[in-house]
């Protein structure tokens, strides 16, 4: 694997990205603000269908700019449906953002205000032949964010935490079988959407953004074991990996609509 053209530092951090990867400037670009008094609530938007096989849970990894829980993805054991979209998606990776402190972190933000962090479960459109070809595609990809916010702690996040030291460097990788990411959802799935992009380059702008309104918890004690992870390979000066978010970008124009009054 090509040692990675860019990352969260200054030198090659969210400012930088549009160098290598000129979309960064582009038309449909995530993350934005949200600012709920001037999304239309969309009575047409349906409720969100995910359902989730346990079975299908393959690995956790550390990439080098977040950790990614991974899924098999060859059959609709795992798929999102409805919502404000058409068609079959399947559930493909999640991973997370989140910040050095606990005021920050999130790369969607809310009338301005920042989570801690933020969980993105990541599904492609079947109509495509596999993620790769629905990635290029302007409906390719639907994912759904969910904030967490400081509170109780939270026994599913734990289990990803719990195999932390394993991956605890860029490059590492663990099975991690039988995790049913349907407990990660929060109670009630009230969603903001909007046509937006990747938040990591190559940011192509093939994603429909499904923003939960309501957070889950996580403790200050689980935010602090994710910035035990590490941005650096082993025998590498170690670097925690913090901050790994990137900014809102512009709307330019683009409507944010909601499932709710």
């Amino acid at each position: 694997i090509m040692a990675q053209p860019w990352g969260y530092a200054e030198h090659n951090g969210p400012e930088k990205w549009a160098q290598n990867f000129p979309i960064a400037n582009g038309p449909r670009q995530s993350p934005i603000d949200i600012i709920p008094a001037k999304a239309s609530h969309d009575p047409g938007l349906k409720p969100l269908k995910l359902k989730y096989d346990p079975s299908t849970c393959l690995d956790i990894l550390n990439n080098g700019h977040s950790f990614q829980v991974t899924f098999a993805d060859d059959t609709n054991s795992s798929t999102l449906t409805d919502g404000p979209v058409s068609g079959t998606y399947r559930l493909k990776q999640f991973h997370l953002h989140w910040g050095a402190t606990d005021q920050r972190g999130s790369e969607h933000t809310v009338a301005g205000v920042m989570y801690p962090a933020e969980l993105h479960l990541v599904h492609w459109n079947t109509k495509y032949p596999n993620f790769g070809e629905a990635a290029k595609q302007p409906d390719g990809l639907a994912v759904v964010g969910i904030f967490l916010k400081i509170g109780d702690k939270n026994p599913s996040l734990q289990k990803m935490l719990d195999v932390f030291d394993v991956i605890r460097a860029k490059g590492k990788q663990t099975s991690f079988p039988n995790f049913d990411p349907s407990t990660l959802l929060p109670d009630f799935l009230d969603y903001w959407t909007y046509e937006g992009s990747l938040t990591t380059p190559p940011l192509l702008e093939s994603v429909t953004w499904i923003v939960c309104k309501q957070p889950i918890p996580v403790s200050s004690a689980q935010m602090a074991k994710f910035r035990s992870l590490l941005f650096s390979a082993e025998g590498e000066a170690e670097c925690c990996m913090v901050d790994n978010y990137r900014p809102p970008q512009p709307l330019k124009g683009r409507s944010v609509r909601a499932s709710f009054k």
